[in-house]
């Protein structure tokens, strides 16, 4: 019922789509439905549209155990992508963490001096970079006392960012695989980014994963406002850009699995995409992209077709 509806969504706003030409002209501060692009050190910066989005997290800055950061290793990177996207009204975000450093965030968010150590060398980054806020992806806290040390990490940094700061957050898909998310984290934070991929070598985010995954945010209290539907710009099971897969068969946006050096890949093709912004407009306060270095450039970038189906 939900992708009829989509698609319905969709095939209605063909028509006003067609007449779209250059980007909205609205800021991207006030528009009220997100697009959140995360941009890495693979990035050309220069070739990215910032006002076809309205929030970026670049990634990553990474903790030690003992509440100290990593040196990070694109300082010039970071104040191009500041300079660029709040020219065009963008909020740039520091994303802290990612997958792997599981360990890290469980040994620092443990004791409260090795918390404050952590909250006041992020809020010292923010300032440095003249950053819009962080978002923490912990991937991810357990149950019980990981949780709760979770939660108490994002209350002393919500307490310690600068006011009007954003705080932000990365889920796993499967909200009932979340029990080391306690619903109170959504009275601290800003919005939540689902991570409504990776579902599967074979078919890792379908647009039925995407309903899936907000109805059980939703279900878990979530509420609209706050939930953010991430889609891939890879490929599956071999992790390819969608950049890399159009470049070897325009075909690729025809659909959402390709033959790439002989094994079948899947991905988000364009149509999957509108359908999902459309879920999205229903169903969430907008669309997270995980990554910007991976889309194709110009006339064929996924970015457009996402900026294109929110209007």
């Amino acid at each position: 019922m939900l992708l009829t509806k989509a698609i319905s969504t969709i095939l209605c706003g063909a028509l006003l789509a067609g007449c779209a030409g250059a980007p909205n002209e609205q800021p991207a501060a006030e528009r009220s439905f997100r697009i959140v692009g995360y941009v890495t050190a693979a990035a050309v910066v220069d070739v990215i549209d910032f006002s076809r989005l309205t929030h970026v997290n670049y990634a990553f800055l990474l903790p030690k155990k003992s509440g100290e950061l990593k040196t990070f290793g694109s300082p010039t990177q970071l104040r191009r992508v500041v300079e660029i996207a709040h020219a065009t009204n963008v909020k740039v975000l520091i994303s802290v963490g990612g997958w792997g450093w599981d360990d890290e965030f469980e040994e620092l968010a443990a004791a409260e001096d090795r918390r404050a150590r952590f909250v006041s060398a992020v809020v010292d980054f923010v300032a440095e970079y003249q950053l819009d806020g962080a978002d923490i992806d912990w991937e991810y806290p357990d149950a019980g006392t990981s949780s709760e040390h979770f939660v108490a990490l994002m209350r002393e940094l919500r307490a310690a960012l600068p006011s009007g700061s954003l705080l932000t957050t990365a889920v796993v898909s499967d909200a009932t695989h979340a029990d080391g998310i306690d619903p109170v984290i959504f009275e601290i934070v800003d919005f939540v980014n689902v991570m409504a991929y990776d579902g599967g070598p074979a078919n890792h985010s379908p647009l039925s994963l995407a309903e899936q995954a907000l109805a059980s945010w939703d279900a878990k209290g979530l509420r609209k406002e706050q939930r953010v539907l991430g889609v891939p710009f890879y490929a599956r099971p071999g992790y390819a850009s969608y950049r890399k897969l159009f470049e070897s068969d325009p075909a690729t946006a025809d659909g959402d699995r390709i033959l790439y050096f002989s094994e079948e890949q899947n991905y988000n093709g364009p149509a999957t995409l509108r359908a999902k912004v459309a879920l999205a407009k229903e169903e969430a306060s907008g669309i997270m992209i995980w990554e910007l270095s991976q889309d194709a450039l110009g006339a064929d970038s996924l970015l457009k077709v996402i900026w294109e189906a929110s209007q």
